[in-house]
């Protein structure tokens, strides 16, 4: 199934600069990402989704993102909570949670960050109580249900499980205030003794993940590819646009229209080389993680490290491609294209902001490590 975003996408772009500027929940523009359909991405098509491949969802994202890429955050941290019940969930926990998804066209949200470790998982089980607070949490203002871990004082793993937002105890903050990403509602969640039911812990903390499980983070690293890679795409064509429509050559360049100036013509040309390696290191990324999806529970460590090392390789070029492209959109706008009316900088905000989610210098390391002793990635919780 593929889908056409042209209508959705032009709605979106015309409150994009307003509504970065605002900040808050996007409650109208989420809303109509529920009405495209776009909530049923991943999930399974005998639990009412559309069971859409990878390659496909992402590319969905590079195209949001292109426009707003606070929505496009949204979206694919949604379809990553869907994919992380399909991971961990037991089929009883599959069933109950995705239909009920696809028949409430529900939002998932989470409290998953692995370096926060403030939340706290008390009993032995079979059900557990939170209490505590996590950081980072997207998308869980506003969500139905969301994913969570908490740590246990006596289990080497973090206690995961599934919640309904609304839960008695859960208390979602307001506290999320960057200089980009500003609609992601990435602030914190506050637990006082949230019951986490046996039904609905999906892992508890005496549990070590096995290699599939662990693919999870490969499946957010590439979340993060296709961001930036948006970004840079959408950086490009605000440019393009620019030049054509109010661009003028400068006074040295011997030429009558913009669009003819050598030097704009070099910096954009350099913008595509860049996009264009991007575009094609998440593809080939994106395959890889496909093709081990499908292998499940038999996925080799191996076969992960490869996966892992596909990822890790659009991981840097696209981090790279997003920065050079929302910096490089001022060079082909000039001085006129500063005007805060147009919201020219909030690509680079955007992507500044995102980017610091984890250090580019240890994705660098897992391929030098590759390219030099030939050692394959083994999992880690960024990677």
């Amino acid at each position: 199934m593929s889908f056409d975003l042209t209508d959705l996408l032009h709605t979106l772009r015309q409150t994009a600069v307003e509504r970065d500027r605002q900040g808050g929940h996007a409650t109208l523009e989420k809303a109509q990402i529920r009405e495209a359909g776009l909530l049923r991405l991943a999930i399974p098509q005998e639990h009412g989704g559309l069971a859409l491949p990878w390659p496909d969802i992402y590319r969905l994202v590079r195209q949001l993102a292109a426009v707003d890429s606070s929505l496009a955050h949204l979206l694919a941290f949604h379809q990553l909570q869907v994919a992380t019940v399909l991971i961990y969930g037991n089929a009883e926990q599959q069933r109950h949670w995705l239909r009920r998804t696809a028949d409430e066209q529900g939002w998932w949200g989470n409290a998953l960050n692995p370096r926060d470790t403030r939340l706290l998982a008390q009993g032995e089980g079979p059900d557990f109580l939170l209490d505590g607070t996590k950081g980072f949490c997207s998308g869980t203002r506003g969500s139905s249900y969301m994913t969570v871990s908490a740590r246990h004082p006596d289990g080497d793993q973090p206690v995961l499980g599934i919640l309904t937002t609304q839960a008695p105890g859960i208390s979602v903050q307001e506290d999320w205030d960057p200089i980009g990403q500003r609609q992601t509602d990435s602030g914190s969640v506050r637990f006082d003794r949230v019951l986490l039911a046996d039904v609905d812990v999906m892992r508890d903390h005496h549990t070590p993940p096995t290699v599939f499980h662990t693919l999870r983070n490969c499946l957010a690293q590439l979340v993060l590819v296709n961001l930036y890679l948006g970004i840079a795409q959408g950086a490009q064509q605000e440019a393009r646009q620019y030049a054509h429509a109010e661009g003028r050559p400068w006074i040295a360049a011997s030429v009558d229209k913009a669009t003819e100036d050598p030097y704009l013509l070099n910096r954009m040309g350099d913008m595509q080389a860049q996009i264009a390696a991007a575009t094609a290191l998440a593809e080939r990324a994106s395959q890889a993680v496909q093709a081990a999806w499908e292998r499940g529970q038999s996925l080799t460590a191996a076969q992960r490290g490869e996966v892992a090392l596909a990822v890790a390789e659009a991981k840097v070029i696209a981090h790279r491609a997003g920065l050079f492209a929302s910096q490089e959109l001022f060079e082909v706008v000039g001085s006129r294209g500063t005007r805060a009316s147009l919201g020219y900088d909030r690509f680079w905000r955007n992507v500044r902001t995102h980017t610091l989610h984890d250090p580019l210098d240890y994705k660098l390391q897992t391929l030098g490590r590759w390219a030099l002793n030939g050692e394959l990635p083994q999992p880690a919780l960024y990677g």
